[in-house]
């Protein structure tokens, strides 16, 4: 019981089967992106953000060193109207020891020195460094004259090197607090 073949007629045979069309796939949909395109949204979130973030810090530091340095011509305007150097000095003092405490949380109970050393720690000249010393014994002697021009000019010199946090030295050996 063999089922006989028949060849295929003559014009089948010469083309061929007959085929029907290709059907292509349908096109990939935009959503959800490809993994690749995940990791470049998350990647440019991140810096994003932490460009926000350092931006903030800046204007932050920018705006502290305006008020500290709006603070000194306060003082400065201050001694202007009343001629007052003890008050001049303990103003530009406390103002030179906030700024210290930032760095060094013990600079506000320093003496003698260790708060030349504290003071060190900002890269300025040893005529500066003379200046801002002689504060420290302004305000207890009421009496004792000093060059408020020059003081006040080695005090803003300070103080815009010192809002610098990458200006200051490191604290080089352990330093005696009283």
């Amino acid at each position: 019981m063999m089922a006989s073949l028949t060849p295929p007629p003559a014009s089948v045979a010469a083309k061929g089967p007959e085929l029907r069309d290709i059907h292509l796939p349908p096109d990939p949909s935009w959503w959800p992106p490809a993994p690749g395109w995940w990791a470049l949204t998350v990647l440019l979130l991140v810096m994003l953000l932490a460009g926000a973030w350092l931006w903030r810090r800046r204007l932050q530091l920018v705006r502290q060193r305006a008020q500290v340095l709006a603070e000194l011509d306060r003082l400065l305007l201050q001694h202007q109207h009343d001629g007052d150097q003890a008050m001049l000095a303990s103003g530009m003092h406390q103002l030179l020891r906030r700024v210290a405490r930032r760095h060094d949380a013990l600079a506000t109970q320093q003496r003698g020195e260790a708060w030349r050393q504290t003071l060190a720690r900002v890269p300025i000249d040893a005529a500066t460094l003379d200046h801002l010393l002689v504060l420290d014994q302004a305000i207890y002697r009421p009496q004792l004259s000093f060059d408020h021009a020059a003081t006040s000019a080695a005090v803003r010199q300070w103080l815009r090197l010192a809002l610098k946090p990458r200006a200051w030295k490191a604290a080089t050996a352990e330093r005696e607090h009283v």
